[in-house]
């Protein structure tokens, strides 16, 4: 290989490189245009600590449906301790395999679609970038409608009088309410203010974020338990239903759900993981943010959750509902904007950041980071989110599918990097289309792993549709995952085609 590469380039005066003036991006003369802006070249400096991944990872898990994930696990009949293992098994589990899909951009400083273009060739990363992006696009408009939720709830608590139109069947179009529509523009408007910021401003926006939710949700904790009594309180929130070993199976589900929560912001963590001043920072940040974090939001959302019952008389698992029961206008206030501000910052790191650098890489050229960002928040719009919520069914299917096509990625990208490659990487034949580049195959794409991609994909979503498969659903992204790294793998076992 040449010009390989064991660290990130680090300044460009060491290389003889000549990056764009007032730029934090690495350009090369001999980049191809096709493959390359300022937004998709190896990083110039990168200034991430542990600390900017740990309030990531607090931003993504902070929301309302993290608070809602963690609360149903324990409602599923386990007991608490089962709930807790599970819980914590599963985020380690995600915490080893965001170490293991960091360190290709860490160490080259470049974002997840860039890095797809070792295994599926310079225009073959396309298809990885398109798949993310596109379920990205979905889920950014469920995330918007869940935080506008908060905002109704302020509004409708603050001005009474606008009950009626919050009501579709009076004032409502597509399925939304008027002031549903009001609600979420509001926080369409908000979030894309912070991203057309640019990455340092959602690195500040982050930094002090998930704290900001933390307090304000150890408040309320506290508040619940004080009004309810801590001997009124059942941590069981659905009763203990499985014992000994009949629990086994409903915990590895758990374990499951816990993982396939998470496989989007884990593929496409790179594109953060690139800003890390070093691998040490990222694991370090990538321990804090998940393992830590989670589990004692998690204890903390259970709580919450079980203190409704004496408190207010039913089981209440929505924050937003929560907060909107208390008779307090300064608790109501504070609470829907904390929700409001956890949920923006779990959209623009899950599903703002994703497509903006997904949709850049399709036309460098013609599609800035700014623009890919901004494609992705229309077509949100365009995509009715609130009326895709509200159908449990369709809900349900679509986590099942995500895990299905984002777990064969996954298992692409880590056999390639460290099965095939050997954890090197030629940066600059990631930019470039001559026939003799690393990455180059016929037409730019590498059959090797569209041969891998397709049955990998093709098995889990079966298990998805076909009912007598569907035990197998649950775990549709380990399925995909593993049979993504073992064909691509195989694949593999000789020279590049």
């Amino acid at each position: 290989m040449s010009s390989v590469v064991s660290q990130a380039p680090t300044g460009a005066s060491e290389a003889g490189i000549a990056p764009h003036a007032e730029s934090n991006a690495v350009i090369k003369p001999g980049y191809h245009p096709r493959l390359t802006n300022e937004d998709l070249a190896p990083l110039k400096k990168q200034t991430w600590g542990q600390y900017n991944i740990f309030a990531f990872w607090m931003s993504d898990v902070h929301s309302v449906g993290g608070y809602i994930t963690a609360g149903s696990l324990f409602a599923l009949g386990l007991s608490s301790w089962q709930v807790l293992v599970s819980l914590l098994v599963g985020i380690v589990i995600v915490q080893i395999f965001c170490n293991l899909v960091a360190k290709p951009s860490q160490v080259t400083g470049v974002p997840y679609p860039v890095v797809c273009r070792a295994p599926f060739g310079v225009l073959g990363a396309n298809i990885p970038a398109i798949i993310r992006g596109l379920i990205a696009v979905a889920w950014y408009g469920v995330q918007t409608y869940l935080a506008s939720a908060a905002f109704m709830v302020l509004a409708l608590h603050m001005a009474p009088g606008l009950a009626p139109y919050a009501e579709v069947t009076k004032y409502g179009f597509a399925g939304l309410s008027a002031l549903g529509w009001v609600a979420f523009m509001v926080m369409w408007v908000l979030q894309a203010f912070v991203f057309w910021h640019g990455m340092d401003a959602i690195r500040k926006f982050i930094d002090w974020a998930g704290p900001a939710v933390y307090v304000v949700m150890a408040i309320l904790c506290g508040w619940l338990v004080w009004k309810a009594g801590w001997s009124n309180i059942d941590l069981n929130l659905g009763g203990i239903k499985f014992q000994g070993w009949d629990a086994l199976p409903v915990m590895l589900s758990a374990i499951a759900l816990v993982v396939s929560y998470f496989s989007g912001p884990m593929l496409n963590f790179g594109d953060f993981s690139r800003y890390g001043k070093s691998f040490e920072a990222v694991k370090k940040g990538n321990f804090c943010g998940l393992p830590v974090n989670f589990v004692f939001f998690s204890l903390l959302t259970v709580i919450t959750t079980a203190a409704t019952l004496p408190v207010f008389g039913e089981l209440i698992t929505d924050p937003v509902h929560t907060v909107g029961k208390i008779d307090s206008t300064t608790a109501v206030v504070l609470g829907a904007l904390t929700f409001m501000i956890a949920t923006i910052g779990i959209n623009i790191v899950a599903n703002f950041v994703s497509p903006a650098f997904d949709f850049s890489n399709v036309a460098p050229q013609h599609i800035s980071w700014r623009t890919g960002g901004m494609i992705a928040a229309v077509g949100s719009v365009f995509l009715t989110p609130w009326n895709l919520y509200n159908s449990p069914e369709v809900i349900h299917y679509t986590l099942d599918v995500l895990g299905s096509f984002i777990g064969p990625l996954f298992g692409i990208l880590i056999a390639d990097y460290y099965i095939v490659r050997k954890q090197r990487i030629d940066v600059d034949a990631l930019y470039s289309m001559s026939p003799k580049g690393e990455y180059w195959y016929s037409g730019g794409y590498n059959p090797r792993a569209i041969q891998a991609l397709v049955p990998a994909a093709i098995v889990p979503i079966l298990c998805v549709m076909v009912p007598t498969l569907r035990g197998a659903a649950n775990y549709a992204w380990f399925i995909g995952m593993g049979l993504g790294f073992i064909i691509y793998a195989v694949l593999n076992r000789s020279d590049k085609a």
